[in-house]
């Protein structure tokens, strides 16, 4: 089976993305990790797939792999890319999108500027959706990992993050913390865990160790749950740079109840195919 795939990234985060509409496209775990393996493989932390959507209000039907073979509700960074493949390869003349995904709909548009813009809807703060075991509502709950304990906020933008705050995100403890906090106990979908530096109300500096993909260079949606959790502990603006190791998002939340907006960069690679 030979396939037609794009390599792409949103801010170092990158994809590679199969067109499902025009090509028939399946993948076993086996064959998705083999594609994300950077030795043997094309290399990504994440494949995006791209297919007709059955409901009557979404443009595409959008699904997410893993790097370790498994499907994922939501990703930012992807969905971003997503708007600009299927512009770029005239799957669509629309400039704004409906999609659809494991966890809901959501709606990039293609910026005159280059860049999408995707409302991810509003986050989900009640525990038992993230879902994350707890019996507090509290914004900032302890969690013991290993010998340490960590404060965090639980929020999911589709999919479950883990957000805590630290002094100095380049000597976080982001390889020994991240996977212990990603297989958590109290996570049982596991879960995203984010290092947020806060540089000043408008600013901060982003890690996160993402499920399923270890450490990316960028993680959008991770992005979102930061600048979330900075506003409801109220040490962040409504809209916040987010400064990650593979580029800059814009996102804008004005509070409980409200979507969540991401303004990023969608960069195409090079095209290719590959022989499953």
């Amino acid at each position: 089976m030979t396939l037609k795939f794009t390599k792409m990234h949103g801010a170092g985060n990158d994809f590679v993305v199969f067109d499902g509409v025009r090509q028939s496209v399946a993948f076993s775990p086996e064959q998705i990790r083999f594609i994300a393996d950077r030795h043997f493989g094309i290399g990504c932390d994440q494949i995006l797939l791209v297919e007709k959507s059955q409901r009557e209000e979404a443009d595409f039907r959008y699904r997410i792999f893993n790097a370790d073979g498994g499907e994922v509700e939501q990703c930012g960074n992807g969905a971003r890319c997503f708007v600009r493949f299927v512009h770029d390869k005239n799957l669509t003349s629309k400039r704004e999108i409906v999609v659809e995904t494991r966890s809901g709909l959501i709606s990039p548009r293609l910026e005159d500027d280059g860049r999408v813009t995707v409302n991810m809807g509003a986050p989900v703060l009640e525990p038992a959706l993230i879902p994350f075991l707890s019996d507090s509502h509290d914004v900032i709950q302890p969690l013991q990992v290993g010998r340490k304990k960590v404060q965090i906020t639980a929020v999911s933008l589709g999919n479950p993050h883990a957000v805590q705050v630290v002094k100095d995100v380049e000597t976080a403890p982001v390889a020994e913390l991240g996977p212990l906090i990603e297989n958590h106990a109290s996570f049982p979908k596991r879960v995203n865990a984010g290092f947020m530096q806060v540089v000043d109300r408008s600013h901060i500096k982003l890690r996160v160790y993402e499920r399923g993909a270890g450490e990316t260079l960028s993680c959008g949606t991770g992005a979102c749950a930061a600048v979330v959790a900075g506003v409801r502990r109220k040490l962040l603006d409504s809209t916040v740079h987010v400064a990650t190791r593979g580029g800059t998002l814009t996102i804008t939340w004005a509070g409980e109840h409200s979507p969540v907006l991401m303004t990023g960069p969608a960069i195409t690679v090079f095209d290719g195919e590959i022989n499953l």
